[in-house]
C-alpha cells in the first residue's frame, strides 16, 4: 500500500509539472507573439524601416510636421492561416482602447488598418508560420489616456496629444517629438491570451543651427560679388505641408560664423568695379533677420557635438548610418539628364542623402527634400531648390554661382565645416574645425521676379529634415485580460 501511494504520488506530481512546463511553455510563446507585435509597429514607425509606415500607410501615418490626432487610430492586421483579416476585430475585440479614452471612445474613432509584414511579400511565401499576435494598434496619446497631467494645471486633457520634450510630457507641439501608443495582442491556439503595451517616442538626431547659414571653423572665409539676387536671412520663414507653421523659432542670426578672431571677409568686385564687403547699404538689407541690424551677422555658438572634428565626424559617421540610400560616390555632376536623387523624395517624404564625394549641381531643375550631407566640395548652380538642411562637412568648401535668370534657393540651414587638411587627411579630433569656405559668383545682376538666390532660414524645414535614429520605449507593461 505504501508503494501504490508514493506510486500514484510521483504520476501527480508528474502531471502537475507536465502541466506547468506546458502553461509556461504557453504564457512565454504567447508573451513574445504579442512582444513581436510591438517591435513591428515601433521599427515600421522608422521611415528608414523598408517597409515603414511611411511608405506603406501614409493615409494613416502623418507627414513632417504633422500631429497624428487624438482619435484617429490604426490597426496592423496578422490574420492566421485559417483567418479573415476583415473579421480580425471582431474576433479579437480591442477593449482595452474604451478603457484609455471613456467609453464609446473606439465606436467614434477614425480607424484605419493594414497589413502585418508577415502578410506581404516575400514573408507570406514563407514555410512557417508568423507570430501568434492578431493585431497591433498605434495611436495617439493623451493626459487623460495616460494618467498623466503634463501641464499641471491639475485637468486630465484628453483631446490634446502629448510630446516628449526628453525627459518630461507635455502638451506643446514645439516641445519635442509625439508620443505614440502600441498595443499588441496575441492569441494561440490553445486560447492563450496576451495583451502587451508600450509607449514610445522619436529620439532625433541632435542638430541644431543657430544661424541661416552657418561657417564653423578657427577662420572663415565668405565671398560674395555685389549681387541684387543673393540673400540670407534668419528670420523664420517656409514650411512643408502639414500643421508646422512657420515663426515658430522667431528670428536666428543670418549670417553666423564660430570664430571672431580670423574672420576674413574677401572684398571682390563686380564689374562695376564696386567693393560688395562691407556690404553698400544697398546690400545691407540682403544680410538680416528683420530684428537685428543690417547687415545681420556674428560669432554664434554650437551645440557641443559640433564644435571639434572628433564631434563632427561622429555625427557624419551617425548620418550615412541612417541615411535612406546607401551612401553614394563617384557621382559627379547632377543634372537633369543625370537626376540620381532618389524618385521617392517629396515634400511629405523627405529623405536623408550623403554624398561622400565632391558633388556639383548644374542645371538640376528640381525640388530636393531632405538633410544632405556632402564629404566633399559642394558645387551648386541655383537652378534647383533645396528645402531641408544641407551640410558640407569634411573639405568644407561651398562654391556657388549664377549665371542666368534661375532663381533657385536654400530653405532651412546651410552649414560648412572643415575636418580634412590640404591632403585630405582628418584633422585631430580634438580639435577645432579648419577653414570653413563659402563663395558666390554672379554675372547676372538683375533680379528675375521674386526668385532670390540665397540661404533662408525655416525651423519647420529643418524639424521635417532631421533623421529620426529611433523610436525609444518610454514605458512597457502586460495588460491583464
Amino acid at each position: 500500500m505504501l508503494i501504490s501511494v508514493v506510486a500514484i504520488a510521483l504520476i501527480v506530481s508528474s502531471g502537475t509539472e507536465s502541466a506547468l512546463a506546458g502553461n509556461y511553455r504557453s504564457s512565454t510563446g504567447v508573451y513574445y507573439a504579442a512582444y513581436a507585435g510591438l517591435e513591428e509597429g515601433r521599427s515600421r514607425l522608422l521611415g528608414k524601416d523598408p517597409n515603414s509606415f511611411k511608405n506603406t500607410w501614409s493615409a494613416f501615418y502623418p507627414p513632417p510636421g504633422a500631429t497624428l490626432p487624438i482619435g484617429t487610430v490604426g490597426y496592423v492586421l496578422n490574420p492566421g492561416p485559417t483567418e479573415a483579416a476583415g473579421s480580425l476585430l471582431t474576433t479579437y475585440p480591442d477593449n482595452e482602447y474604451n478603457q484609455e479614452f471613456g467609453a464609446g471612445a473606439l465606436a467614434g474613432a477614425t480607424v484605419m488598418t493594414t497589413s502585418s509584414i508577415w502578410n506581404m511579400n516575400p514573408l507570406n511565401a514563407l514555410s512557417f508560420p508568423s507570430p501568434s499576435y492578431k493585431w497591433a494598434r498605434i495611436n495617439a496619446v493623451s493626459e487623460k489616456s495616460l494618467g498623466v497631467d503634463a501641464d499641471g494645471d491639475g485637468l486630465a486633457d484628453s483631446t490634446v496629444p502629448l510630446y516628449y520634450t526628453g525627459s518630461a510630457f507635455s502638451n506643446s507641439s514645439s516641445a519635442g517629438s509625439q508620443v505614440f501608443e502600441i498595443t499588441s495582442l496575441a492569441s494561440l491556439p490553445n486560447g492563450s491570451q496576451k495583451l502587451v503595451q508600450t509607449v514610445v517616442a522619436a529620439t532625433p538626431l541632435s542638430l541644431t543651427f543657430p544661424s541661416a547659414l552657418t561657417l564653423d571653423g578657427t577662420s572663415t572665409q565668405f565671398s560674395v560679388t555685389n549681387s541684387p539676387n543673393f540673400f540670407v536671412k534668419g528670420n523664420d520663414q517656409f514650411s512643408p505641408p502639414g500643421s508646422c507653421l512657420p515663426g515658430g523659432a522667431g528670428v536666428v542670426t543670418s549670417l553666423g560664423y564660430t570664430s571672431g578672431t580670423n574672420w576674413n571677409f574677401e572684398q571682390p568686385m563686380n564689374p562695376s568695379g564696386i567693393v560688395m564687403w562691407p556690404p553698400a547699404a544697398s546690400r545691407a538689407a540682403n544680410y538680416t533677420n528683420m530684428v537685428a541690424p543690417n547687415p545681420n551677422l556674428g560669432t554664434v555658438a554650437m551645440p557641443p557635438n559640433m564644435q571639434t572634428v572628433g564631434g563632427l565626424n561622429l555625427l557624419v559617421q551617425t548620418i550615412e548610418q541612417n541615411a535612406d540610400v546607401p551612401v553614394m560616390t563617384g557621382v559627379g555632376q547632377l543634372s537633369d539628364s543625370n537626376n540620381f536623387m532618389p524618385a521617392a523624395m517629396s515634400a511629405t517624404n523627405p529623405m536623408t542623402i550623403v554624398v561622400n564625394d565632391d558633388l556639383t549641381f548644374n542645371g538640376w531643375h528640381h525640388h530636393g527634400y531632405g538633410l544632405l550631407l556632402v564629404t566633399g566640395n559642394l558645387t551648386y548652380d541655383p537652378d534647383g531648390y533645396w528645402h531641408g538642411i544641407v551640410l558640407v562637412i569634411g573639405k568644407g568648401y561651398f562654391h556657388s554661382y549664377q549665371g542666368s535668370s534661375e532663381g533657385g534657393h536654400f530653405e532651412g540651414a546651410l552649414f560648412i565645416a572643415r575636418t580634412l587638411d590640404g591632403s585630405g587627411n582628418p584633422l585631430p579630433g580634438g580639435s577645432a574645425p579648419g577653414l570653413a569656405h563659402f563663395d558666390f559668383t554672379s554675372t547676372a545682376l538683375t533680379p528675375n521676379g521674386s526668385n532670390f538666390y540665397g540661404v533662408y532660414y525655416s525651423n519647420c524645414w529643418i524639424q521635417a529634415a532631421i533623421p529620426t535614429l529611433s523610436y525609444r520605449v518610454l514605458s512597457f507593461h502586460e495588460i491583464a485580460q
